[in-house]
């Protein structure tokens, strides 16, 4: 919200306070400052009569003028300067920018040489100056009602000095989205006075005022979606008369464009009072006016001219203009009116409406149209709802004054408002909860302040009830707060106030004891050596949001049985193409992987430790708990038996260059090796086996994909990802991937991890060459030579696969390197050649192999 500094000044004097004093004020009741504007005006801006101008025509077919203006002796007289308007003459008083001066933009005013001459300065427009939107004429100061000396400064005469206060009002302060409600929290903070603007006398309801007929109860809140609403007529009003240029700048001011007299007066009390307000051309509307919900088949061409189809919970401004009964819509309620009823250029009579609808009713209503108004953003946030009155008797006001209109007799009053609920209060509570001393007397001055009344509970003297110590509920007074605080409604709401008038900087900082603990859980710990070993490996952490559509599925390539695309469906997605919670960690880490590639990091890993949704075949319906106590135990079961599983997976892509070309060699790309090593890597930080064998599923390439087990379970996939989901994914040629359930890691993982003794004695190498049948897996002659050698064996790993010419048809040849060390001697040379024989007899017994010649 953008207040208008003098406009503010108005209701609660700031007694000299700049922009800066007025946004610390306003900080202290807890109102943050967003940002100070100004014109962006700075330097020289002065009155000079034009002397002379002269019109050149040039050879593009523009034609500018020559003009001498007269800028005071105290700038250097008469100066020339070029100039393409022509809504000025010779003897016309304007604004001149001399150089050193700069307009808003920014935008710096220097001498420059144009069209043959040298412009020593600019003769300037509304839009230039930051005053209007009107760029195609010179502002002639005689327009404005400015008759000044040549030379004189113009920046207070144009009020470019005014400043404006941005504050960033949250949603339990909506009354502070008005000049009105930010007065009243500057009052608070600084001691003044407030003059209310609201404080005026509004005409009581007549019999014979526009009829207005509310069907409406609100389907899921049991309330009616308006409870206030009142209209009133005013006719002659001038089509041609503008708005005063004070309103203009206000407005501007406050970020928010001059259209026409009605609008802008209504904008104007809009942003002074806080209500929301709708004018209609009175011959456009037919009564009664109906507030009702929508009905099905309705749509509305609102007044950015957009059709939208309404839904059965919109709450609608309806008419009957042909004797039918809401046959009409004329606006979505408290959201934006409807352009049929429009005031136009020639609309002279005018029929006001300022209402109360439901919070709840409008914010559903503005996003799901994708419409947040300034009528919306107050509505939502809560409007006071006695103001309706007096907001619509100031535009009445306005109109009569400044549109020559005439206000009518005809009042409309529909009221069914609730007076509100008081507040049980215990004037000992502030204490009792902030920790700081408040007096009674105290308590009800600031609870005074803010509009409460107060009053005793049992006939006690309001000033000096209360039990120190006393818990919330158990109340002395009865408070009912003022008519624009909807927010005020618990005990704890009334401490909150007493707390951040008094000022928070009397609350003391007290840091509460850290309990003693063990630390981050074993889960936590794991999941961090995770991340640290995936970085080390060389992969980049990212973290992608977790919804995908049914595309994705199909770029995967998953059949359409495939148990990952039975998805949760969000009820309402950010995206409407992608409105399924994902099953996959790939089927978003792609997609980040895709915007690496399309950026040109083609030569990179990423990886991501996330969430996954994997939905039961059937879940047991979710009760809604109470809002106001923690749920019962067998309540808390079944929200829990009605929440699909959502374990931790971890999964990674690898593409282009693993190692980059240079000096060193040619470089090596990633291939499928890599990935089934990154889940290694996993499975080694969370001190896990990890067997690995050949398997086929999507989206991974069918001859280069493994499937990942530990302890006989699988726990995920790792492999060369298929060329089919490459091109979906924009991803380059043999990119490889691997995914795991983090948490079934976790779950086998060994509570105690013993440490291997490091072993000094030396290392003996035997490198081993095995003829198998191409049908057996490298991983079982690797588990065959590992097992059989036992204890000794410090390493087993394959480092060449061969199938061709030189081995039989059928067969291929697995190499493994065998690295051999005692923890208590150096071996012998018989204890090598044992470990060498056992090793080519159980790949013999176990697989049908033999050493490759």
């Amino acid at each position: 919200m953008r207040i208008p500094l003098p406009w503010l000044d108005e209701f609660a004097p700031l007694e000299g306070k700049d922009a800066a004093g007025v946004a610390a004020a306003l900080v202290t009741v807890g109102l943050e400052e967003e940002a100070i504007h100004g014109s962006g005006v700075t330097g020289s801006l002065v009155a000079g009569r034009v002397v002379s101008k002269q019109a050149e025509p040039q050879k593009n077919g523009k034609t500018i003028n020559w003009c001498q203006v007269d800028v005071g002796s105290a700038h250097g007289a008469v100066r020339g300067i070029v100039c393409g308007a022509d809504n000025f003459g010779a003897g016309d008083l304007v604004a001149v920018a001399l150089p050193g001066a700069q307009l808003p933009g920014p935008f710096p005013i220097t001498a420059r040489k144009t069209y043959g001459h040298v412009s020593d300065g600019m003769i300037c427009s509304e839009r230039e100056l930051g005053l209007g939107e009107d760029h195609t004429g010179i502002i002639v100061l005689a327009s404005k009602g400015i008759d000044a000396a040549p030379g004189t400064d113009l920046i207070p005469l144009l009020h470019l000095d005014e400043q404006t206060v941005e504050i960033n009002v949250t949603p339990d302060r909506g009354y502070c989205f008005s000049v009105r409600g930010v007065a009243r929290e500057f009052a608070h903070a600084t001691g003044v006075e407030l003059a209310d603007p609201a404080a005026v006398e509004t005409p009581s309801a007549t019999a014979d005022g526009f009829a207005v007929e509310v069907d409406d109860t609100n389907p899921l809140r049991g309330q009616i979606g308006c409870d206030r609403f009142v209209a009133r007529v005013v006719r002659g009003v001038d089509p041609a008369a503008a708005s005063p240029a004070w309103m203009q700048r206000r407005l501007n001011q406050a970020g928010m464009r001059p259209i026409s007299l009605a609008v802008d007066i209504t904008n104007y009390v809009m942003l002074e009072l806080g209500q929301p307000l709708h004018a209609y051309d009175l011959h456009q509307v037919a009564a009664p006016i109906v507030v009702r919900r929508a009905l099905p088949g309705e749509d509305l061409v609102t007044l950015d001219e957009v059709e939208r189809a309404l839904d059965l919970e919109d709450l609608l401004i309806t008419d009957s203009p042909d004797g039918l009964k809401a046959s009409r819509v004329l606006g979505l309620a408290g959201v934006m009116g409807g352009a049929s009823s429009e005031v136009r250029g020639a609309t002279h009579d005018l029929l006001i409406e300022a209402a109360h609808f439901d919070p709840i009713s409008v914010a559903r209503t503005a996003r799901r149209h994708k419409l947040s108004s300034e009528a919306a953003k107050r509505f939502e946030r809560g409007v006071d709802p006695e103001l309706a009155p007096k907001a619509a008797e100031r535009v009445v006001e306005l109109l009569v004054r400044y549109g020559g209109g005439v206000a009518v007799g005809e009042v409309t009053d529909f009221n069914s408002l609730v007076a509100p609920a008081p507040i049980s209060f215990d004037p000992a509570y502030p204490e009792a909860l902030v920790g700081v001393s408040y007096s009674p007397r105290r308590v009800k001055d600031l609870l005074e302040a803010i509009g409460c009344q107060v009053s005793p509970a049992g006939g006690q003297d309001a000033e000096t009830s209360g039990r120190l110590g006393a818990q919330a509920g158990a109340g002395d007074w009865l408070v009912i707060p003022p008519s624009w605080r909807i927010d005020l409604t618990r005990p704890v709401d009334l401490v909150e106030e007493v707390a951040r008038l008094d000022g928070y900087d009397k609350i003391e900082s007290v840091l509460p004891a850290a309990p003693p603990g063990t630390g981050l859980t074993t889960s936590q710990r794991l999941r961090r050596s995770v991340a640290r070993a995936l970085a080390d490996f060389g992969l980049v952490e990212v973290l992608t949001y977790p919804f995908v559509g049914h595309e994705t599925f199909d770029q995967l390539g998953l059949s359409p049985d495939d148990g990952a695309r039975q998805a949760v469906k969000l009820a309402n997605p950010l995206d409407s193409a992608a409105g399924l919670m994902r099953t996959a960690l790939l089927q978003t880490l792609l997609g980040a992987a895709r915007r690496n590639a399309g950026r040109g990091l083609t030569d990179l890993g990423l990886f991501e430790l996330g969430l996954v949704t994997n939905p039961a075949a059937s879940l047991a319906p979710v009760p809604v708990p109470p809002a106001d106590c923690r749920p019962a135990p067998e309540v808390m079961e079944q929200i829990f038996a009605g929440v699909p599983a959502q374990p931790r997976h971890v999964a990674g892509v690898l593409m282009g260059q693993r190692q980059l070309a240079g000096v060193w060699g040619p470089g090596r790309a990633a291939d499928w090796a890599d990935s089934i090593e990154a889940a290694r890597v996993v499975a080694r930080a969370c001190h896990v086996a990890l067997e690995v064998q050949q398997d086929c599923a999507a989206p991974y390439h069918p001859g280069r994909c493994a499937r990942l087990k530990v302890a006989g379970a699988a726990v995920g996939c790792a492999g060369e990802l298929h060329p089919e989901a490459c091109r979906n994914f924009g991803l380059p040629a043999r990119t490889s991937a691997f995914e795991l359930n983090l948490d079934a890691l976790i779950q086998v993982s060994p509570a105690v991890v013993q440490a291997q003794e490091l072993r000094t004695q030396p290392v003996a190498k035997e490198d081993l060459a095995f003829v198998v049948a191409s049908t057996v897996a490298a991983g079982a002659v690797v588990e065959a030579v590992r097992g059989a050698v036992g204890d000794l064996a410090e390493s087993v790993e394959v480092f060449d696969v061969y199938a061709g010419d030189q081995v039989p048809a059928g067969s291929k040849s697995v190499a493994v390197a065998l690295r051999l060390r005692a923890a208590d001697r150096t071996l012998s040379p018989e204890d090598v050649a044992g470990a060498r024989n056992r090793a080519v007899k159980a790949v013999a017994k176990q697989l049908g192999g033999e050493l490759r010649a």
